[in-house]
Parts: C-alpha cells; structure tokens; sequence
C-alpha cells in the first residue's frame, strides 16, 4: 500500500462505533430475508411451471438387452408390452383400500408430498445411509411414471415440484389408478390389469379381496415379494413365500385398523390365494443366464430389481453360446437315457445342476440351471443352495494339511504319502488324542460305505478310494477352522458353510453347500495353481436414458488373489489325477487329456457331484431330488433302477461329455509338475488285501447321534456352556457355539434334515441338508436352489 493510503474497510454499518459497525440492522436482515424468500418462490414458480403432470399412457419401460460373450444377441427383456390400463371404475374398491392401508393411509386428506420423508432422504444421501425415504402414493405415481428409481438430489427434487403439481391439478382417484396402473408387480407385469391375468389369469375387476390384498404385498417390492423368487440370494422363492404371507396377513389386518374393512370380513379370509403358473417368454437356459447376469449387475451396481426392470441396459455376459449348448446336449442326453419318471416314480423330482468356469479369469462361461423357464422350471439349479457336496470336499481337508500341518506334525506341512488308518467303524480323537464321545458317551466311530477294514493308507489312496475315515480324523488334526479359511479363499462363500456341523466331525466330509458355479470356481484354484478369482457373468454393461449413455466402470475384471501356495494346489491336482486314473472317477479315464477332480455322495443318496478341471475348464456337475412341495431332499436310492447314485456315475458321464465337447479345439496344458512337500506321518500297519476297490458311495456319514439336552457326562462342559466351535472337549458334549445352542456338538445331528439314530456305538447318520452359499450368498434357502 502506498505511503499516506489508508485501508477502507466497508463494514454493514460504517457509521456506528464499535462491535455495532459489525452488525446489520433489522432493516438489513429483513430486507435480504425477503429478497431470499422472493428469489426461492420465483425459482419455485418458475419450476412448478416447467414441470408437467405424468401421464401413463406415456411411461414406457424399455428393454435390456443382454448379449453373449461375443457381442451377438442373447434375449431381450422388459418393454411395454405388458401394460394395460384400466380406469378406476374397473380396479376394485377392496384392491384400492388395501393400497391405500398399506401405504398411504392418509392419501385422501394428505397433500400428496410427504415433507419428513422427503428430509430422510436428503439426509441419508448427503450423509451415505440409506435412501429409501417414505413417499406418498402420489409420489410413487410420479416416481414410477417417470420410470426413474435413482436415489439423487436431483430426482427427489424434480419428484417434488411433480408431487406438489399433481396434488393440486389431479383428483385423488386419478392419481391413485395412475400409480396402480404405472407399478410394476412382478411377472413382467405393469399396471394392475395385467398383474390380475399374471398372477390370476383374470381381469382387475374380478380380483377377490384376497387376492387383492396379495396384489398389494407384492407393490412393496417384487423380486422380495413375488412368490416365485427373485434375482439375489435372499430372494429364493421359499423365503419369497414366507414374506407374502406375511405381508398379505398384515395387510388385511392394516385395512380393518384404518377402517377399510369390517373386521367380519377379514375373519372370512384364511386362505392365502392360489396363484397360476408364471410363464416365461426365455426358453432353455436362456431363462438362467439372464437371471444370474442380472444377479451380478444388480449387485455391481447396488441397484434393486426392480430399478434394472426399468430398462435402457445393455449387458455383455460372459457366456459362451457354444459351451451352454452343449453342456445342456450333455445334460440332456444322459437324462433321456437314465430316467422314465412315467415308469419309475423315483424318476420324478430328478433334478440336474452344472457350472463351468474359466480358471484364469473367473469367467462363467456355460451353466445347466434346469429343463428351462419356459417348462415351468424357475430355480437355477447351478446356482444351488441346500445340496450338500459330499466327499468333493475332501480336497479342501488335504491341502490345509499340506498347508497348514496337524498337531502330530508340529505345524509342519502334511505330505500326502501320510498314512492314516483307514478302517470302517474308526474311532475318531480329538486334538488331545482323547475319543470323541456319542450320546450315550461312548467313543464315536466313524462309518465308511463299506466295511472292509483297509488298514494305514495313505492320504492319496484315501482320496483315490474316497475313504471316509481318514479324512474325519485328519480334519479335526488340522483344525476344522484352517479347512474352513482355505475353502473360503478359494471363494466358498461363508453362507455355504453347514453352520450346524462346523464343531463336528461330519464338516470335513461335505454336509456344507455351495453351488455348482461356486465349486466350479474354487477347483479352478487348484487347475490355476492356487491363485484365485472371483467367478463373474458380465464384462460391460451401459445404460441408455433420455439420449443419454452411461458407461459403468464396476464390470472390470476380478484381481487375482492368492489362495494357497502353488505347491500344496499342485500337489492336490496330482492326488485328484489319481482319482481319475484308478479310483472313484475312472469312468472318465479314457478322455484323452490331462484331468483331475473328484466324486462326492452323500447320506442316503440324497445328491451326487463331480467337479474337476483341466487347465483350461473347470466344471461341476450336481444330480439331486427334491420334495416339489416341502423343497427337501430326497433319496435318490432306486432313481434309474439302479440301488444308488454315486459322483462317479451319471455326474461324471455328464461331465466327460460337456468336457470332450467344450475342450475341441483347445490343445489342453498339461498339469505342472507336483513338487514333495511336507513331512510324512504316520506308522504302516498290515497291508490291505490285495484287491483294492473304491467305496461304491463315497458318503458323508460322519454325524454320530444327537446328544441328550438334558445333561452331560460328570466332569465335563454342560450343554449351557459357551465354547469355541473347535474346542473339541467342550462341543462334544454339547456346549453353545456362538452364542446359540449346538445340541450336536461334535456329535451332532442333522442341520435341516432327517437324523438317522443309529444303535451306539456305531454312531453314522445324516449330516445337514440345508445351508446357504449362492452365487452372491446370502441366506439359506431352498435345497433345489
């Protein structure tokens, strides 16, 4: 500043003295509140004025288009084919109250803008909660109109100014046929009319008051809501179910406490209404891929169904057009061959599951989910939750032995030439080298298929022959838990795991439940040499609104990650090549490359597996029975006319011929080499006979008796005791396990399923028949899925 300049300083008032030159008068404030106050009331005039009122004739849902992996066209989805609108004189009154009671009761007295709702939702966007606000029916009309469900300032303010502008131009009964004519219900179905002939092949006017009281269950949301499933692992259709009923039951209650309904009449309906069949436009598998694409894009994206149902996407899968082709020829001709359900009713309720996986990226590139959609077969039976997978879990105890080692090792990695007794009826220890107790507290035995008494095998000729008892022992040696780290490394899902059986010794033989694409998956971990990725079905996805096209950046290719060292996956491929040369799987010997894998059946032949890999493939193949009704197990003793059905028959004939066919083309890599490791325990003891022949059924049937609730032997943990699910002294007497009740404890029963009681001290019986472990896990669901 120059010499003899003085700063100036304008203040609000200069002409005060002290802290007053600082403060504006009231003339001030008032006169800059009145010019806000009139500068928001032209930007809000001005808004009201270039907003219009929705119209549904004008609300058109467009279609996704979801391609193959090599950008051809694979379905088309979605539309506006399904709309027709009815006026209010022809949606019943019982259908308009139900609505109403359960979402906006004061709909006609109120505005239509719900202010606190509106203030939720700004909050929880500026602060990152959740998004879903209360809105007012005519809010949703506006919002479902507009077709355009994204949770932004933007929206709720354009929503807004619509809202205020519909609530002052429409009439009531307008705007409440608009939202019931706009929703969507599920079914591909828009607006009422058609949600009347999807759900009840009628038309709106005739619904029931049960049926109408459905109807508005499923507005709270379709893919939780509608019966039939969903898209996402807590959307199968017996937790669907359960929550319709509940919401119906709620909803006839909710009308007669807003006086909607006499109380009378609500008393008359007990029934929760009969649905038709949902038909499906997408045939084969076609209904299948497009489900777990949407699966995986709804929760990239951290979208809901419903707001992928709007449409404008355009979604690359992973898909192999080819590959699916002929792994449903596969499927398909050995079922042809193999059941006559009009002649055998234990041909009935046969079903089939099979996956394929790209080892080195995780690409799904062909899945069987079932005879198809379009046949009125709507779970994905790749992506199965509640069939446990037997003995192809025995690969996971072996390579944490290799990885992690045993108590008699000393922490020094296992190697597989380790000898472990191999008899039928063993007695099984726990870490402290102490029998394991049943119910009545005898020692455990662990039961084998047969009951020839093998003697030391090692741990390779256990795996080779499927032997039950090796694997028993050796699980609990290593520790359950490390088994259990090194499965979820490999991208088994915590939800899979059989939550009843983790502190038992039935864990390690199979009774968890992951899904055909899971399995997959995780073998690919040993076919990749231990690294890992993590199984997707969709490279790129756009989106189209308005002109407008968005590129999404979540599709990028998962990362590698590191699962075991190369050393101990090598190693098991090596036992697993064994397996297919001399031992359960040698049906597929012949098939002209390097393969590995493994059979798995479980507790009265209640599912079959097989999964193996090339370098280039990994794939897995699931046959089960299910109860149409009840959605449990069932025996597959007797399916085919045969006794049994075992992994290494009709799963693994399935697979060779998928394999043969995928791999044309491909010069297969050999395996790496398989480098000695670990130390190697374990006395020999007299040979076994000579003639040596697998376990016909490889099964899990590790899980002793349920013990007695009421007491426990003197001396040791009661059945109220808090344990480590591995603290073998402890949950094998019963002890709570995080903080819930495990009655089995180490010798626990069924989780979900039947529970043989066998005469002590043999011990056997069922391990679990439900559990969790989809695609995207989540809750357990039904054991076709």
């Amino acid at each position: 500043m120059p010499p003899g300049k003085r700063r100036i300083i304008d203040y609000p008032r200069a002409g005060k003295l002290g802290w007053r030159r600082f403060v504006p008068s009231w003339k001030q404030v008032t006169g800059t509140f009145v010019a806000f106050c009139a500068a928001m009331m032209l930007a809000g005039g001005i808004a009201y004025a270039l907003v219009e009122i929705p119209d549904v004739k004008k609300a058109e849902a467009q279609t996704n288009v979801f391609y193959w992996d090599d950008d051809t066209q694979m379905a088309a989805t979605g539309g506006t084919e399904n709309r027709q609108i009815v006026p209010i004189s022809q949606i019943p009154e019982n259908m308009r109250n139900a609505v109403i009671s359960a979402e906006n009761a004061t709909f006609y007295e109120d505005s239509g803008i719900d202010p606190m709702g509106i203030g939720r939702a700004v909050f929880n966007m500026a602060t990152g909660g959740e998004t879903q606000g209360g809105s007012t029916i005519t809010q949703q009309f506006v919002k479902n109109t507009y077709l355009d469900q994204s949770q932004t300032l933007t929206r709720k303010a354009r929503e807004l100014f619509i809202s205020i502008k519909v609530g002052a131009e429409m009439e009531k009964d307008d705007v409440l046929a608009g939202y019931l004519n706009a929703a969507y219900y599920g079914r591909n179905a828009y607006g009422i009319q058609s949600a009347a002939q999807a759900y009840f092949d009628k038309d709106a006017e005739k619904l029931s008051l049960s049926e109408s009281a459905f109807l508005a269950s499923v507005l709270k949301g379709p893919n939780l809501y509608n019966p039939d499933g969903g898209v996402g692992a807590n959307a199968t259709a017996k937790a669907n179910t359960k929550r319709a009923h509940a919401r119906w039951e709620w909803i006839l209650d909710r009308m007669v406490e807003t006086g909607n309904l006499d109380k009378s009449k609500r008393d008359q309906v007990t029934k929760f209404p009969k649905l038709t069949k949902q038909k499906s436009s997408l045939s084969g598998q076609t209904g299948y891929l497009v489900d777990t694409a949407k699966d995986y894009v709804t929760t990239k994206l951290k979208i809901s169904p419903e707001e992928l149902e709007q449409g404008g996407y355009k979604i690359h899968t992973t898909f192999d057009k080819t590959r699916v082709k002929q792994m449903e020829k596969s499927v398909e001709k050995t079922k042809k061959a193999f059941l006559d359900p009009d002649k055998r009713s234990r041909d009935k309720f046969v079903q089939f599951g099979a996956a394929s996986v790209d080892p080195k990226s995780g690409a799904i590139v062909a899945l069987y989910g079932g005879e198809g959609m379009d046949k009125g077969h709507y779970t994905n039976n790749a992506n199965t939750r509640g069939v446990p997978v037997g003995s192809t879990w025995k690969p996971y105890v072996l390579a944490s032995a290799m990885e992690e080692g045993t108590v008699e090792s000393g922490g020094t990695p296992l190697s597989p030439e380790s000898l472990y007794n191999g008899d039928d009826q063993l007695i099984i220890n726990d870490q402290n080298g102490d029998p394991i107790k049943d119910a009545e507290g005898n020692p455990f035995r662990q039961k084998n298929e047969s009951d020839r008494m093998w003697g030391k095998v090692t741990l390779r000729k256990a795996m080779e022959q499927s032997i039950n008892t090796p694997f028993v022992q050796l699980g609990i040696d290593v520790g359950l838990s490390k088994q259990r780290d090194l499965a979820k490394r490999t991208g088994i899902l915590e939800e899979s795991f059989d939550k009843g059986n983790l502190g038992n010794a039935s864990f390690s033989l199979g009774t968890s439940t992951p899904s055909a694409i899971r399995m997959a998956d995780s073998y690919g971990t040993f076919a990749a040499e231990g690294a890992h990725y993590e199984p997707y079905s969709v490279s790129k996805v756009t989106l189209t609104k308005n002109g407008e096209v968005t590129h999404f950046d979540e599709f990028e290719k998962p990362k590698r990650e590191s699962a075991m060292d190369a050393k101990v996956a090598n190693n098991v491929t090596d036992v697993l090549q064994d397996v297919i040369k001399t031992g359960t799987g040698k049906k597929i010997a012949d098939i002209g490359f390097p393969v590995a894998g493994k059979t798995g059946t479980t507790d009265k032949n209640k599912s079959a597996w097989f999964v193996g890999y090339t370098r280039e493939l990994s794939t897995s193949v699931t046959l089960f029975r299910t109860d149409p009704k009840e959605g449990e197990l069932l025996s597959m003793n007797g399916t085919g006319g045969v006794p049994s059905i075992h992994g290494g028959d009709i799963p693994a004939q399935i697979w060779k011929d998928y394999m043969k066919a995928a791999m044309k083309g491909t010069t297969p890599e050999p395996f790496p080499e398989a480098e000695k490791i670990g130390e190697i325990v374990g006395k020999p003891t007299a040979p076994p006979s000579p003639t040596e022949t697998a376990d016909p059924e490889d099964s899990a049937t590790a899980t002793p008796t349920e013990p007695d609730p009421s007491g426990s032997p003197s001396g040791e943990p009661s059945p109220g005791e808090t344990c480590d699910p591995f603290d073998w002294k402890c949950n094998q007497n019963g002890g709570t396990t995080d903080g819930g009740t495990d009655t089995g404890g180490a010798n626990g029963g069924a989780t979900g399923g039947e529970t043989t009681t066998p005469e002590p001290p043999t011990g056997g019986g069922d391990g679990g028949d439900n559990g969790g472990g989809g695609f995207f896990g989540g809750p357990a669901g039904r054991p076709e899925e």
